[in-house]
């Protein structure tokens, strides 16, 4: 447990080490171009790890101990004292067109991060699986809407979609639109063409708990595979039981049992708690005593047994795609992506600012963790992909109106437009408060759900 717990942290810090660099490094860029003097490029807060004093303007380059966010320091007579001989590099010195210029960068920054990394998943090509549906849940949307069972799903509202991630995020963005029902295409699984309904209605779906797409009455298909042990690893609780390589499980303390999935389901909550297994061995019947190993996985405690599963790895790689595209058009889908991507935190926020969805959907750095950590264990290419989405939420996140972030400073900005002067001092002060009032409710919100989460 403790190395995967590492394994997540340190794929969270080098995730948002990344974000804040470019973040910060976009505010950097445009204000050494536009003339403003900087003091301190900063990843990071609090105590200094690392520090260097750079050749231009002796700017501080630091990377401090709290790895949560980062700043660039610049010149500024609200701060401090300027020298008369170096006002006219002062921030607060600056035209308007200048310091909307520099606080805007940093999410623009964000933005091309994530086209950039999107470019390069693009490119290089992203595994998943097939969109084939399975089970659809009784008197669900899915299954008003005619769904059935291994429905590959070829677009959503014309959409194309080649792998379930992407059905997922066309399926998500879809919902969102209550009044219109979602055009799903299909293809059998007789292999011919067919068109879905999904309404949604008056259902508010992301005030719903669970997962939203299963919440519309879809899984993701899954082969049916037979309880039959494929290779039995030595020392586990099987090989002890002496329990074989082929051996079917028929019941479970009395109970009969007809694929893998219920017989996973059955061991995983029962750590350290003996099991009697009925098992046939080509013509016989045999009973075994066995008792679930516990073994922790993603912050849980789950009984295992020591036996992999081998049946599935056929099936699997009949709905395994990889979804890649030549750099040109690869490009254009990165931009494709970054929209869309952005449009959908834009909407889901509206969705918790209208209290349409539930506060259960912000997550915190906790469950970012995880998500790093599980994303980077899978492949680069999903790793990647974690950082083009949490780029887009960090530059979203920053350019809301709320005092403190980069799109608070916009505001006053727009307010000096219009006004033909600054916002005062008095006014920044008690937007600052707010802002704090507002960030600080919002990461207790984030902790909390993080840590029910894993209470969970």
């Amino acid at each position: 447990m403790f190395s995967n717990v590492l394994f997540s942290v340190l794929a969270f810090i080098v995730a948002l080490g990344l974000l804040v660099s470019i973040h910060e490094y976009g505010h950097f860029w445009v204000a050494r171009k536009v003339g403003i003097k900087v003091l301190r490029y900063s990843v990071g807060f609090g105590k200094a790890l690392w520090k260097k004093t750079g050749k231009v303007d002796d700017t501080e380059y630091v990377v401090a101990a709290i790895p949560l966010g980062g700043y660039v320091k610049m010149l500024d007579e609200r701060e401090a004292p300027v020298k008369p001989s170096e006002r006219h590099r002062a921030f607060n010195q600056q035209p308007l067109w200048a310091r909307t210029a520099v606080v805007i960068a940093g999410p623009l920054a964000n933005f091309l991060l994530a086209i950039a990394a999107y470019w390069i998943v693009m490119m290089i090509g992203i595994s998943g699986v097939a969109p084939v549906v399975g089970d659809i849940t009784p008197d669900s949307p899915a299954a008003l809407g005619g769904f059935q069972n291994e429905d590959r799903i070829v677009a959503v509202n014309g959409s194309r979609t080649q792998s379930w991630t992407e059905a997922r995020i066309a399926l998500l963005e879809g919902s969102l639109d209550a009044d219109t029902p979602l055009i799903v295409n299909v293809e059998t699984a007789a292999g011919s063409d067919a068109i879905r309904e999904l309404r949604v209605g008056n259902r508010q779906l992301l005030k719903e708990s669970g997962d939203l797409v299963e919440n519309l009455g879809i899984r993701a298909w899954w082969p049916t595979i037979e309880p039959i042990m494929g290779r039995v690893v030595e020392g586990g609780a099987a090989h002890e039981s002496g329990i074989q390589s082929g051996d079917r499980v028929v019941a479970v303390d009395g109970n009969g049992i007809d694929t893998w999935r219920e017989l996973v389901t059955l061991i995983q909550p029962s750590a350290g708690i003996e099991m009697l297994l009925l098992i046939e061995r080509g013509t016989e019947q045999l009973e075994v005593a066995i008792t679930p190993k516990p073994f922790e996985a993603n912050g849980q405690t789950v009984g295992r047994i020591g036996v992999a599963e081998t049946q599935s790895a056929g099936l699997l790689d009949e709905i395994s795609v990889k979804v890649q595209y030549p750099p040109l058009e690869g490009l254009l889908k990165a931009f494709e992506r970054t929209w869309e991507m952005t449009l959908l935190t834009l909407r889901m926020l509206g969705k918790l600012i209208s209290a349409q969805a539930s506060l259960d959907n912000i997550s915190g750095p906790i469950s970012i963790a995880q998500f790093a950590g599980q994303s980077a264990s899978i492949g680069v290419d999903h790793y990647i992909n974690f950082i083009a989405m949490i780029s887009i939420s960090l530059a979203v996140l920053n350019l809301l109106p709320i005092p403190m972030l980069d799109g608070g400073h916009l505001l006053y900005f727009a307010i000096e437009a219009v006004t033909r002067k600054p916002v005062s001092e008095r006014v920044q002060i008690m937007g600052q408060q707010l802002g704090l009032v507002l960030l600080g409710g919002l990461m207790f919100v984030a902790f909390y759900n993080d840590i029910w989460r894993l209470v969970q």
